[in-house]
Order: C-alpha cells, then structure tokens, then sequence
C-alpha cells in the first residue's frame, strides 16, 4: 500500500502558531480511570526544577568571599527575593521567605527554557499558572484566617467606612478578593502565550518571504530579546503580588 499522504488541513496545523502549545503524551499512565500520563509539560516542569536546583547547588558549592560570576548570580537572586519580600511584607514575611523564591524561580526558569527554540512554554497554559495562583491564593486566606480569624472579614469593609456604605462595598470588595486567583494566572498565561505566537508568525515570515525576509528576522531578534525581558517581568510580576497578598494577609490592608 502506498503511504497516504497528510491533508493540507494536517500539515496547515502542524504549521500553526498555536502548536507550540500543544500537550503530548510521552509516558501514558492511568491510574483507577484517572489521565496522570506524563506529558511535554510535565517534562519542562522537572527540568525547570533540575535546572533551579543545579544553578543554585553550582552557584554556592564553592562559596567564596569574593565570589564568581556563578556565586554572584546565585548571590544576587537570593537577595533580590529576599529585598522585594522585606519591602513589601516586612519581617513578618521572613517566615515565608523559601516559598517565595521558590515560586520567583520556577517561573522565571520556566518562561526562560521555553525561550529555547523547540522547547516548550508550560506557563503559557492557563491550566498551569491558575494552579499556581490558586494555590496561593488559598495559602493566603487560610494564613489571615488564622491569624485574625473572624477579624478577617474586616478586610471586605474596612475601618471608617459608614455602615450604610457595606451593601455596596462589601460585594465590590469580595469580587475583587475573589478574582484575584484569575487575574494573577491570566496575567502570565497571556503575555507568554501572546509572545511566543507573535514570534512563531514572524518566524514563518522570514521563511516564505525568501531573501525579503531579513526584515522580519531582524524583527524576530529584536522581539526575542524583548520577549527575554518580558519573561523575567513576568516571573516578577507574579511574585511581588504574592508578597502583596500576603502582605494583606498578615496586615488585613
């Protein structure tokens, strides 16, 4: 038999901007009716993890008093966490310190790896960065609760305000409370999703336009090195308004 050859509708697909994106089965694995198979996200989630833990245990297993470039990387990123944590918290939020960089670097290193041509980008899916921020999100509420119990409450209507003012207040102020799980994972999802299709349609360009695509490459470069800072922002982003949640948290303003 002759091998069959792929449709256009296949092959325009296999081209799309939005392949980038799609999960892959590499190990299928059912547990009681359950889909726990290990995907290409699931791949890039360890390796970012790996790659976090081998620049961090490289970076300080020669600690020296004047330190390398690698020492000072590893030095300096612990430092920017622990500055951004004490500004925003203050000493209250030393405890929570290690979660912090932990989700600082997680996101940072994964936006990066999936900067690398081929890779994959696991915080351009919702499903993933919702996880994330609703994780947080509960971490956070269950710390003010008890830390302030029934106190918390006064976070949705806060001293001064006239009482006649909390059929109105108190909705606006628990919408806002309750959308932040979705903002903070919408946030990340989209820049890194809308990054990385802009990029992939500029690629094709260069491609198809032949010899009059140095326009469009010149175009990708400058975009990547834009698309670089963005996932750094990003992982910042979603770190400094970790620390302002737990800031409320802690200090109910």
């Amino acid at each position: 038999m002759k091998p069959q050859k792929k449709g256009k509708t296949e092959v325009a697909e296999g081209h799309s901007p939005l392949a980038q994106f799609e999960i892959k089965k590499l190990v299928d694995i059912n547990i009681a009716g359950v889909d726990a198979s290990f995907t290409n996200s699931s791949l890039f989630m360890v390796l970012t993890v790996v790659t976090v833990s081998l620049f961090l245990i490289g970076g300080m297993r020669k600690s020296a008093l004047v330190p390398g470039r690698w020492q000072s990387m590893a030095e300096l990123s612990y430092v920017f966490i622990a500055n951004m944590l004490r500004d925003n918290v203050g000493n209250q939020g030393r405890p929570y310190f290690p979660f912090i960089f932990c989700v600082f670097m997680f996101v940072l290193f994964g936006n990066m790896l999936g900067m690398i041509p081929y890779s994959f980008t696991f915080t351009s899916h919702i499903v993933v960065t919702f996880a994330m921020a609703f994780f947080i999100f509960v971490g956070v509420t269950l710390i003010a609760i008890v830390k302030h119990k029934m106190h918390f409450l006064s976070l949705f209507m806060p001293a001064g305000v006239p009482i006649y003012m909390a059929p109105i207040l108190v909705p606006i102020e628990l919408i806002s409370y309750l959308s932040r799980p979705v903002s903070l994972a919408v946030r990340l999802c989209a820049n890194m999703l809308a990054g990385h299709t802009l990029l992939k349609v500029f690629a094709g360009f260069v491609i198809s336009m032949g010899v009059a695509g140095v326009l469009p490459f010149a175009f990708v470069i400058a975009l990547t090195g834009l698309e670089i800072l963005i996932a750094f922002l990003q992982a910042f982003v979603f770190a400094i308004l970790t620390c302002l949640y737990l800031n409320d948290a802690l200090n109910l303003h």
